[in-house]
């Protein structure tokens, strides 16, 4: 078509006694210039005019194969930070799935451990507790996969912390004892992340599994997450997350296990039977002194991570959480509300904890004898010291 139209030009030209410069090339000729057509309609004209000027000359094409650009390098590897690095003054992060705080250095026994180990050995430990009670004034608190943690003390192997995450009277910088260093990183990359992500993940299951990205000195690694862990999205695929983790790597997990939301938002407030439903999912689950985990809770960290999964910050010990709240009289009880017992007949020291579920049921986790359970709540055994109901929604 264009050779046709191009004859026709010409021919015109030819009769009006004038010479047309070559045609200018349009966009989408240039697979017509590679078979050089357009360069072989050279037209002479039959008599020569005064100051003729030159036909444009048409640019050759560059018919060489464009030179192959370099591969832009692969970036490089996160160096993981070094686990049990942390010096006084330090905030570190919690690099195991949970890591248990003791009251002291030589609190922990033979038995105890599994626990102390990187990666803690959690259901190991479970199985090997022979005396549960035996915990009791040995642990303090736990801090979850990520928890970050203020150090106030080294001494060998260990370091003084306080959980930031768990609020405590006269303690700014939370829940504090001792934890084996080894269970710590300091990760200047992992914080800012928290931070500065506009979204992040938080473990709803019992426990869930991430795949940590390989990086120089290790290989792609899987690790098991409890409950209420957080951890910064930087990017999503395939139903899963890609989130930041606390050594400085990367790690995928499946949008399935875990709630996502805005933390630049105002998380709404849990419905009464979401708290229930949250709480239902640890029955049977072994009551553990000090745990705030999957792994085992006692009374006031099981009704602590209910809430912490749902936004809601409350103290980290029964005392404390009955003094904060709204307070509701046993008539207007619904369910999620808090019930307290308190020593010398509801007067004394609170004790106990357990949270309502309706129909005069609580769920609570009793003692070390015994696992999370719903009981009638004036038939349980500590009715008689009942000290009071609040309310945090």
């Amino acid at each position: 078509m264009k050779t046709f139209a191009t004859s026709a030009i010409l021919a015109a030209t030819l009769v009006a006694g004038t010479v047309t410069p070559a045609l200018a090339m349009e966009p989408g000729d240039h697979d017509y210039l590679l078979t050089g057509n357009i360069r072989d309609h050279n037209v002479q004209e039959t008599k020569p005019r005064k100051h003729k000027e030159p036909a444009p000359q048409v640019k050759e094409p560059n018919l060489s194969a464009p030179k192959a650009k370099a591969p832009a390098p692969m970036p490089k590897a996160p160096v993981p930070a070094r686990h049990g690095d942390v010096r006084k003054g330090d905030t570190a992060y919690v690099v195991v799935s949970t890591a248990t705080l003791w009251k002291s250095p030589t609190s922990p026994r033979k038995q105890d451990a599994p626990a102390l180990q990187n990666p803690a050995k959690m259901d190991e430990w479970d199985r090997g507790l022979t005396d549960r009670k035996g915990l009791t004034g040995r642990t303090e608190t736990q801090a979850i996969y990520g928890d970050a943690v203020y150090v106030s003390e080294v001494r060998d192997d260990w370091a003084r912390v306080g959980v930031t995450t768990e609020p405590a009277p006269g303690k700014p910088r939370g829940y504090e004892a001792w934890v084996p260093k080894r269970q710590l990183a300091k990760s200047t990359t992992f914080g800012n992340a928290s931070e500065k992500m506009t979204h992040v993940i938080s473990v709803k299951k019992s426990r869930a599994h991430l795949e940590a990205e390989p990086t120089k000195s290790t290989g792609r690694t899987r690790i098991e997450v409890p409950f209420n862990t957080r951890l910064p999205i930087t990017n999503t695929r395939d139903g899963k997350a890609r989130v930041a983790l606390p050594d400085n790597r990367f790690g995928w997990i499946s949008f399935n296990d875990v709630e996502r939301f805005d933390q630049r938002k105002v998380r709404p407030k849990p419905k009464p039977s979401q708290l229930v439903e949250t709480g239902r999912q640890f029955l049977g689950l072994k009551y553990t002194w000090g745990g705030t985990s999957a792994y085992g809770f006692d009374c006031s960290g099981f009704t602590y991570s209910i809430y912490r999964a749902h936004g809601i910050t409350i103290p980290r010990d029964s005392g404390p959480q009955s003094k904060t709240g709204r307070t509701v009289s046993q008539r207007d009880m619904q369910p999620g509300d808090l019930i307290f017992f308190a020593s010398k007949r509801g007067k004394g020291s609170v004790y106990h904890v357990g949270m309502y579920v309706g129909h005069g049921k609580m769920i609570h986790a009793p003692n070390a004898s015994r696992s999370v359970e719903i009981v009638n709540w004036k038939s349980w055994g500590g009715a008689r010291d009942f000290a009071g109901v609040k309310r945090y929604v």
